[in-house]
């Protein structure tokens, strides 16, 4: 389903079901010695979209590690991102010679639990939440921008190796097109044929019961 927020060069592998047979590498599988099973059943299915998603890409299986922040570690020449929650994994890969880096997430379409978004919004973000709930009630507007601003995240960290908090990415989101972009309130990297970067630009879709954003960056001539 995620795919369809995708550019074309990026190949996306997701699924509603958990794997029965997983296809860990031994490497993967000493990440998992105190791993309860629900998340064992996470890691395992993402991993192996992710295995799909570069086969696609001529890509041969190779372990998917976390570097010390817990961010996966992808193949080189390769920007890639996963997601999981109830119901949905998903991976999403791309060539760095057609897309310099990329985030997706997915989300249960439910409102956030009390208290949390007053926790990442930030500036006018609280009123733009109404206005959107305003408009369009049958949306979990909410979710969506924690959503948005986890793919924001998973964006960001691969080009900089930095965190970002919830507060220091604004989000406008346009409720007819299926976009939002997200203004950066700290300094952004610098990045091939763009110089520093003040936003980025995603998608967003709602299927099935499940939020899903998508930020693809792509390369632009030096």
């Amino acid at each position: 389903m995620i795919g369809e927020i995708l550019p074309d060069a990026v190949a996306c592998v997701g699924r509603t079901d958990d794997v029965t047979v997983p296809d860990l590498f031994p490497e993967e599988e000493a990440l998992l010695e105190r791993a309860v099973l629900k998340r064992r059943r996470e890691f395992t299915t993402a991993r192996h979209c992710a295995r799909r998603a570069l086969a696609e890409l001529g890509v041969a299986p190779a372990p998917i590690l976390r570097d010390p922040k817990g961010a996966p570690g992808w193949p080189d020449g390769i920007a890639g991102s996963m997601t999981h929650c109830d119901g949905f994994r998903a991976a999403a890969v791309a060539r760095k010679t057609d897309i310099l880096t990329l985030g997706i997430d997915a989300e249960p379409h439910e409102e956030l639990p009390d208290g949390v978004r007053e926790v990442i919004t930030a500036g006018d973000e609280l009123a733009l939440l109404a206005k959107l709930s305003t408009a369009r009630p049958e949306v979990h507007w909410g979710r969506l921008l924690f959503s948005a601003k986890e793919s924001v995240y998973k964006t960001w960290y691969p080009v900089t190796g930095r965190w970002l908090d919830f507060t220091e990415a604004e989000l406008d989101i346009d409720a007819d097109r299926g976009t939002f972009t997200a203004r950066l309130l700290v300094p952004g990297p610098e990045l091939p044929g763009y110089g520093a970067v003040s936003e980025f630009a995603g998608r967003w879709a709602i299927r099935d019961g499940i939020v899903m954003t998508a930020i693809a960056v792509p390369v632009r001539p030096a």
